[in-house]
């Protein structure tokens, strides 16, 4: 695949992003890139790696998920290396040195039920630092209907980091912090935004930023997802117990950076 930027990242954005803990870029993924993004999506799911999960809870539907995915689909990696995502990311995150730290197929079929429950990302991954962004590329028309996120505008910005939220077991996390609150039961109190998407368009919003999204009631329409998990250059390493899995140990120091096979520089200087 030879992919060409459609423009620079704007002031206005990195801005956004600042403010907000989100930003929306409209456009910047060819659609012979989304096809080969949804072929890979295809395969994925038809041959899923150990790393995968089923989120589905009650009701009807699949929620599934598969992360590291660009460790068993070269043209994912060749995505991940060669596409404009980690210039874009590093433009936003205004850092030099750009990290992958995992990517990730979402994907709702059409009738899932099942939420995704308001949380922040960053809790569940052996990362510190401030520079941690989740990139989200629809491969689909995204709408409210077939679950669209909604983040709190903001919210990286309160100084707290809450508990990661489990998706299946309920037992997973353990970490000594407080409950996300009870954002539905007291939507008056906060500042959202939800964006609708066309394939090729993406968001990015910051690893504290608070979001969730409703499951996908369209009847014939699927939400797939591409997602990129984003360091930049204040993140460190930093393990803990009962944390997301990751592929496996990356053999680097605690409080490191994150430079190594299973979180490679993917831009520097």
């Amino acid at each position: 695949m030879a992919y060409t930027p459609i423009r620079d990242i704007t002031a206005a954005e990195i801005e956004t992003f600042q403010t907000d803990g989100v930003v929306c870029l409209r456009g910047f993924f060819d659609a012979e890139t989304v096809r080969t993004l949804q072929d890979m999506a295809e395969e994925n799911t038809r041959n899923p790696s150990p790393m995968a999960v089923d989120a589905t809870r009650e009701g009807k539907g699949r929620f599934f998920g598969d992360t590291f995915v660009w460790d068993h689909h070269p043209p994912l990696r060749q995505f991940i290396f060669d596409s404009p995502a980690a210039d874009m990311a590093g433009r936003i995150l205004q850092s030099d040195k750009v990290n992958v730290i995992f990517d990730q197929f979402l994907i709702k079929e059409p009738g899932t039920s099942t939420p995704t429950l308001w949380h922040h990302d960053q809790t569940y991954w052996p990362v510190a630092g401030d520079q941690v962004a989740t990139m989200w590329i629809a491969l689909d028309p995204v709408t409210a209907a077939t679950g669209a996120v909604e983040y709190i505008k903001g919210s990286h910005r309160w100084g707290q980091r809450f508990k990661a939220v489990s998706f299946k077991d309920q037992d997973l996390y353990k970490e000594d912090l407080p409950e996300v609150p009870d954002i539905d039961a007291n939507r008056d109190r906060y500042d959202f935004v939800q964006y609708e998407l066309e394939p090729g368009d993406c968001t990015l919003h910051h690893g504290l930023t608070l979001h969730g999204a409703p499951g996908n009631s369209s009847t014939t329409q699927k939400r797939r997802a591409y997602i990129i998990r984003w360091a930049g250059d204040d993140v460190t390493y930093d393990p803990r117990p009962n944390l997301q899995p990751m592929l496996r140990d990356p053999g680097i120091a605690v409080g490191g950076p994150l430079d190594c096979d299973l979180f490679p520089v993917v831009r520097a200087g």
